[in-house]
């Protein structure tokens, strides 16, 4: 929730939606000071982040919020003295002296979203307000092997980083970061090279995220973000048992603002664990702890979550309304699912396997097991160049699923889609078309998806991000 309807709005939600956030009020009973604190700054920047570079003034913050005007003094002082805020100038007032005008700054945090797919790594480099500033590719095989699959999304994720670009850094199996010709800065004390971020000197320095709390005086404070109430697992932090390949002190000495990297990859999955399930074609990966093994190798916090819920996550940060279907067709098909504005994951974050519905009884096999999946009717279709019947069968699926959510709207997206949208926005919409006929209700309409096939990407940044601004990552 974005938290703009006043006082209400305060404390009717947790905080952290990969179990690193406490509950505020749970179950009516004491309230988690530190959680609400930490929220009431989320809230503040959230709507600094939607504000603009126009700004916005404490007053209006806190109008919108609902906290007293001494507490928005407080939080915003110290995320001025935290560079993430700066002014913006003043605007003139209906009364008394002109207001002065605040503003996010971006530059100030990154977060890496990294789409791990079967054939590819792609990251992508975001700032506080989700803008791509830097982007990285490249050849993957899934099933090579964790520490093989580890290794290359480790250099991928060094490569996109400030410090990587055109040195030639390297994450190497062994999870040492080794400099190319040009090196890169890992720094020379706390907060060196941050953009405004304080690492502070106390235990998690260094660690990525905002002040770990090192200044006198500063835990518990109305305004701290903390490891946990930014939605991000402590469990996920380096030193935590059961960690792989060994952490890197370095990747943080790459962007010393970078607050966590958020991985999507093809499921079924265990989100709020960041553990994989038998992800389809790739039984190997089986219980593979890959959030931990991830964040041992990478020195900095890592959300783990489907490709599919990542990408609905970011068209819904990005503005996308109401409740919706992402229908992702890239090397399989998956849905994310946005229902009345928020993430379905489901209970074991298993919601959203649409291309695994069966519409075809004793169909082509598919890798799941089963025949007739709409994932092997439809991708043998794309194989064999028959776009037309490849958008048939996806508009069957999604006939199925508008029949059973009554969704506002289906997305389409995934590199298959990128590359004939026309064929399947007007195939799948033609079957929803006679669908409407035959109900007798208006025709949900097919969109092609903002964002190309770096939608994925996009949105497993903002697994990181959301959290920040009081968005519990979906």
């Amino acid at each position: 929730m974005r938290g703009t309807g006043g006082a209400g709005a305060v404390g009717t939600a947790g905080v952290g939606a990969a179990g690193g956030g406490a509950g505020i009020g749970a179950g009516g009973g004491g309230v988690n000071l530190l959680a609400l604190r930490s929220h009431n700054a989320a809230l503040v920047l959230d709507l600094l982040r939607t504000a603009g570079d126009e700004g916005i003034s404490r007053l209006e913050l806190a109008e919108r919020t609902g906290l007293t005007p001494q507490a928005v003094s407080k939080i915003t002082a110290r995320l001025r003295e935290d560079g993430l805020v700066a002014e913006a100038g003043r605007r003139a007032s209906t009364g008394g002296k002109p207001r002065t005008v605040l503003r996010l700054v971006p530059e100030a945090g990154h977060a890496v979203g990294v789409h791990l797919d079967r054939d590819e790594v792609r990251v992508v480099l975001v700032d506080l307000r989700g803008t791509v500033v830097g982007e990285h590719r490249a050849a993957l095989d899934l099933g090579a092997g964790a520490e093989a699959v580890l290794g290359a999304v480790g250099e991928t994720v060094a490569g996109v980083l400030p410090g990587g670009f055109g040195g030639g850094a390297e994450v190497g199996l062994d999870g040492e970061v080794r400099p190319g010709p040009a090196g890169f800065d890992r720094g020379s004390g706390p907060g060196a090279g941050s953009g405004g971020f304080d690492r502070g000197s106390g235990p998690g320095a260094g660690s990525g995220g905002f002040d770990r709390g090192s200044r006198p005086g500063s835990a518990g404070s109305d305004e701290d973000l903390r490891p946990g109430s930014a939605g991000l697992d402590d469990g996920s932090r380096p030193g935590g048992a059961g960690r792989a390949g060994g952490s890197l002190p370095g990747l943080a000495g790459l962007d010393p603002a970078l607050l966590g990297v958020g991985v999507a990859l093809p499921g079924p999955l265990d989100h709020v664990r960041g553990v994989l399930h038998r992800v389809t074609g790739f039984p190997g990966w089986d219980g593979f702890p890959l959030r931990e093994a991830l964040a041992g190798r990478l020195g900095v916090p890592v959300v783990v979550d489907k490709d599919t819920n990542a990408a609905a996550l970011g068209l819904a940060a990005g503005g996308e309304g109401g409740s919706f279907a992402y229908l992702h067709l890239g090397t399989g098909l998956g849905a994310g699912l946005v229902i009345g504005g928020s993430v379905h994951r489901g209970a074991r974050t298993g919601a959203g396997e649409f291309g695994h519905q069966v519409i075809q009884l004793d169909g082509a096999p598919c890798t799941c097991g089963n025949r007739g999946c709409v994932e092997a009717l439809c991708l043998a279709a794309v194989a064999r160049g028959d776009l037309d019947e490849a958008a048939r069968v996806l508009g069957a699926g999604a006939a199925n699923l508008v029949g059973l959510l009554d969704i506002d709207v289906v997305l389409l997206g995934g590199r298959t889609v990128a590359a004939a949208p026309d064929a399947f926005t007007s195939g799948v919409g033609a079957v929803l078309e006679a669908r409407s006929r035959r109900t007798g209700q208006d025709a949900v309409p097919v969109r092609v998806a903002p964002g190309g096939d770096g939608a994925v990407a996009v949105g497993a940044a903002q697994l990181v991000l959301g959290p920040v601004f009081g968005r519990g990552g979906g």
